[in-house]
């Protein structure tokens, strides 16, 4: 540890220097940001492994430069939120972003998110023991590459946030099996599972839109109802 770098995105400063304190003392480097658009600029000079991002700030917010930023990049955005409404958080998450905290936040709850979704994002692939040997899983029309941690749909590339891919692999992998939403949120999340189920849909929902020809009557990511998800087998 110590080479990952992560913005930090607040328009309180106060907020932004208690944050790099404590990830400083963690060993990772900090690249401070106050409102979306310098975020946006942090980004293009910088090789960013993770960003803790303000909902409500000036300028640019945050639910709008997650936006622009999964245009471009998949690297996990962790927003800050005031706001302790449901609404408020799956709409983050609808627009891409990998997790989210209320504020005022536990320091040691920050931390543990920080390290799962660095750890998600930078060693894909070490789900659990039961890993195969073989490095490509395929179903139907999907083939996803372990190894290169990339997906493709009839031949074409399927861009993945490291939260989404994860959850695809797991599901791949145990094509046929009915995983609950608990289940899936802590063999992908690494921690306990509590009233996760609006966090696990949302995701569902948007590797859904990336791999369903129509997301309303999926061929592949099948719901079944007060259970949980499975890969249908093709």
């Amino acid at each position: 540890m110590g080479e990952e770098k992560i913005l930090v995105v607040d328009d309180d400063k106060e907020i932004v220097k208690a944050i790099e304190k404590l990830l400083m003392l963690e060993g990772y480097t900090i690249v401070k940001a106050y409102d979306g658009l310098e975020a946006m600029d942090a980004l293009m000079k910088n090789t960013i492994h993770l960003i803790l991002l303000d909902i409500m700030m000036p300028k640019l917010d945050g639910l709008s430069a997650t936006m622009k930023i999964r245009e471009q990049k998949n690297i996990p955005i962790i927003l800050l939120s005031a706001k302790s409404e449901d609404s408020d958080k799956i709409l983050g998450l609808s627009m891409g972003a990998d997790d989210y905290i209320t504020k005022p936040f536990n320091p040691q709850e920050l931390l543990a998110r920080v390290k799962s979704q660095l750890r998600r994002y930078l060693l894909l692939g070490d789900v659990d023991n039961s890993r195969k040997k073989t490095n490509l899983i395929t179903n139907g029309g999907l083939s996803l590459d372990t190894d290169a941690m990339h997906l493709t749909i009839d031949g074409e590339a399927v861009k993945l946030t490291a939260t989404e891919y994860r959850i695809l692999e797991l599901l791949m992998k145990n094509a046929g099996i009915v995983f609950a939403a608990e289940k899936i949120y802590e063999r992908v999340w690494n921690e306990p599972a509590y009233s996760v189920e609006n966090t696990v849909m949302v995701h569902i929902r948007r590797i859904r839109e990336k791999i369903e020809i129509n997301p309303k009557e999926p061929n592949y990511l099948k719901v079944v109802w007060g259970i949980g998800y499975k890969m249908e087998k093709i």
